[in-house]
């Protein structure tokens, strides 16, 4: 008895002492490793996300070849920002530069107004007030932009971060485009072993499954959202273009936007319809292009449900409120982060789920067999 209470104090006092220490060096060393690691986080996640999604057309262009992977990584590449990276840093140098000669604009006083028309007071609930305000910015701009001093500083400086922030955010997506160049040269040593750590965190049975489950979900996500965003967006902005509404482009990449956090384009697309009658013109084209306009902007309901969840094993409705859910924690790159934490999830739970069911049936036939079995 003495032997035992001496071996159990041994442990108490050497090996678990020996254990704590090893945690507490393994914990400090992942803390310092999240911290050096996290001020290039959204960058390499960003990077990740394009390799997942832009991998499949890689391939296609290595033919399967090994030798090809990194010069089709880098002709990918390549390609991308001479399609997407030239005309976004023009779309984004024209939004800051619009912002800018706004602001100066006011800053100058050197913006006139025209007076509105009559009728405008006769609109319902806010005519009386619109042609009120829309009279004194007419008669004395100046004057009247001083007595809304206050909110027009709060918006002259959001707008100028927003102007900054448009430029970073477009270098931001060209490094992220880059790393994911790197990353597809590398992309059969990298699924492999991402594949060996699905397997190591859950089984060998069941991490390729899950490491499947992951690229599809990225992939369905990059296609159903940020895809029909995009594709909405390039409907509209011709649209917006070829009808003559200004700003076309800024518009566009608002419809983008607002596709992205998933409401309706409807919002950007009528208001531009009720420019075009306001605006006057041939009655029979602003009839045409408010039916483009309007079929453009319902878009998403038909290809949404063609390419959300294609592919994925999940249901479509786990991947979208993965996505929203994700998007509302931790912004854009949230919208695959979500996606894959929920449809991994969802899988894990219908595995127990199954794997409870096919037990209670084992169970319930073992039951039948024993009691329709003959007794001695």
């Amino acid at each position: 008895m003495s032997d035992e209470n001496s071996a159990f104090r041994q442990f108490l006092s050497e090996d678990m002492l020996d254990v704590l220490v090893k945690v507490g060096l393994i914990a400090i060393m992942g803390v310092m490793c999240f911290r050096i690691f996290a001020p290039f986080m959204n960058l390499l996640l960003w990077g990740l996300i394009l390799a997942v999604a832009l991998y499949p057309l890689q391939q296609r262009l290595a033919g399967g070849a090994e030798g090809k992977q990194g010069r089709s990584s880098a002709l990918l590449v390549l390609g991308i920002i001479l399609v997407l990276g030239a005309p976004t840093v023009m779309l984004a140098s024209s939004f800051a530069g619009q912002i800018y000669e706004t602001y100066e604009a006011f800053s100058g006083n050197s913006v006139s107004i025209k007076a509105p028309d009559p009728s405008v007071a006769d609109w319902p609930i806010i005519g009386k007030r619109v042609y009120e305000s829309w009279s004194s910015a007419a008669a004395d701009l100046p004057a009247y932009l001083a007595t809304l001093q206050p909110q027009l500083g709060e918006l002259s400086r959001m707008l100028l971060s927003s102007a900054a922030g448009a430029m970073g955010n477009v270098l931001f997506f060209l490094g992220a485009l880059i790393i994911s160049g790197v990353m597809m040269a590398f992309g059969e040593s990298g699924g492999a072993a991402t594949e060996r750590i699905f397997c190591k965190l859950t089984s060998p049975a069941r991490g390729p499954s899950l490491h499947t489950l992951t690229i599809a979900t990225i992939r369905s996500v990059a296609t159903g959202v940020i895809g029909v965003a995009f594709i909405q967006a390039l409907l509209l902005g011709v649209g917006f273009l070829f009808a003559g509404i200004p700003a076309a482009g800024i518009l566009a990449l608002i419809v983008m936007l607002v596709g992205i956090i998933q409401l309706p384009a409807a919002v950007i697309s009528l208001p531009a319809i009720g420019y075009l009658w306001w605006a006057g013109g041939d009655t029979t084209t602003n009839v045409i292009w408010s039916v483009y306009l309007l079929i453009a902007g319902m878009a998403d309901n038909v290809l949404k449900p063609i390419l959300l969840g294609r592919g994925v094993e999940a249901p479509m409705p786990v991947i979208l409120i993965g996505a929203l859910g994700g998007m509302i924690s931790a912004g854009i790159v949230g919208l695959f982060i979500g996606a894959v934490v929920l449809a991994v999830g969802y899988q894990l739970f219908m595995d127990w789920v199954n794997q409870s069911d096919a037990d209670i049936d084992m169970v319930a036939d073992g039951s039948t067999a024993e009691t329709s079995s003959p007794t001695a």
